[in-house]
């Protein structure tokens, strides 16, 4: 734990203004419906759609180039997303509107999640697929 430690020595939570970019270059929109945790770490170049409703619990990590939709044009489904305390999220990955990714679960890169993924385990794929639990 000590390298989690070191790397959120001096975190603070980021100036997030809607359509903008962070500091970090990742963008929310629907900001009113945003609630980001502590010590969370998103990538550069991440869009987060919120309209609906985002979570971002503690110590999530979020790859670089991730998009978040709380709302889809294409097929008209709106709902929360929520990431749950320390979910990891690899580059490149999609998650769909009302979708929950459970707490201390992997998410691997260039994913589509289009379904409920729960606590503890290892999923990707297109579209995601659960592979196997977390090891402890």
């Amino acid at each position: 734990m000590q390298i989690m430690e070191d790397r959120f020595k001096d975190w603070t939570f980021p100036e997030i203004v809607d359509g903008q970019p962070t500091r970090y270059n990742w963008v929310v929109q629907g900001t009113d419906h945003f609630k980001l945790g502590y010590k969370t770490d998103i990538g550069a170049y991440s869009y987060i759609n919120a309209k609906f409703g985002v979570v971002i619990e503690d110590f999530v990590q979020i790859g670089s180039h991730c998009s978040i939709y709380s709302a889809s044009t294409i097929d008209g489904k709106q709902g929360t997303v929520t990431l749950k305390k320390n979910a990891r999220v690899g580059s490149h990955t999609t998650i769909m509107p009302g979708i929950t990714i459970g707490q201390n679960s992997i998410i691997g890169a260039h994913s589509f999640v289009n379904k409920d993924i729960p606590d503890n385990v290892i999923a990707y794929g297109v579209p995601v697929k659960i592979i196997k639990p977390v090891e402890k």
